[in-house]
């Protein structure tokens, strides 16, 4: 059990409606990687004899039946129904091989579920986010991530501040990200114990999560923009972490 404040799950959005995942992606993780079940697919007579859908019930239906049920027609021809998503136990987290990423109040579920994506890519342990302030794994998350979710562990604290507190505890340590006071990541030394923390979209770092981290990092910026978006700070950081192992 988390140690790191209760946590207590949001509702979700859909309150009691189905659980789904769509995107011909995401739906292909979802079954490969078997971790919630599938009660059906519904899907395009064109896409309804992938062959990852062996085995699975699968109902062909026309792209209105299928941006009905999802609320967007960016389906891909495909939409699964399953279950709330497994979210992962904190301390199994820092347990695991490779960097591990935290997100303070990440508000933008596509930027959520980028980010995982980049998290399974790089090799991390996990991903951390908070219980609120966050959207948690959404359908759009899902979507976003390519399917990433469902193969990378990802687990909801109550308290980012205590959970980056007792890193020390598991033998990492915290490199938040902040562009304005951050040392060139370059410089800084990453290896496996590395924990990465990307603060909200605009916002950045809340104060009380940037005062509890062990290092704070920036991207130093070549051009006129002064930023990066969220996914791609992720993609820097977290390889550049593992490059070092």
């Amino acid at each position: 059990m988390s140690t790191y404040g209760k946590d207590r799950r949001r509702k979700r959005d859909e309150d009691d409606g189905p659980v789904f995942v769509y995107g011909r992606n995401p739906v292909r993780e979802l079954i490969l990687a078997g971790r919630r079940p599938v009660s059906e697919v519904w899907a395009l007579k064109q896409a309804a004899e992938e062959p990852y859908l062996e085995g699975v019930t699968v109902l062909v239906k026309n792209r209105e039946e299928l941006a009905r049920a999802t609320g967007t027609g960016d389906h891909q021809g495909m939409v699964a129904f399953t279950e709330e998503y497994p979210y992962a136990d904190p301390q199994a987290v820092l347990e695991g091989e490779g960097p591990v990423i935290v997100l303070d109040e990440v508000q933008d579920p596509r930027n959520l579920g980028a980010v995982a994506r980049v998290a399974d890519a790089a090799g991390c342990a996990g991903l951390i986010i908070p219980t609120r302030g966050s959207p948690g794994i959404t359908p759009v998350a899902c979507k976003a991530s390519a399917g990433a979710v469902e193969h990378i562990p990802i687990a909801r604290v109550g308290s980012l501040v205590a959970f980056i507190n007792d890193l020390a505890g598991a033998g990492r340590w915290a490199a938040g990200a902040d562009a304005d006071k951050g040392t060139d990541y370059r410089e800084i030394p990453w290896d496996a114990h590395s924990v990465i923390v990307l603060g909200a979209e605009g916002a950045g770092l809340r104060p009380r999560v940037r005062d509890v981290c062990d290092h704070l990092v920036r991207i130093p910026m070549r051009g006129s923009v002064g930023s990066l978006n969220l996914s791609t700070a992720a993609s820097v950081l977290a390889f550049e972490a593992v490059r070092r192992n």
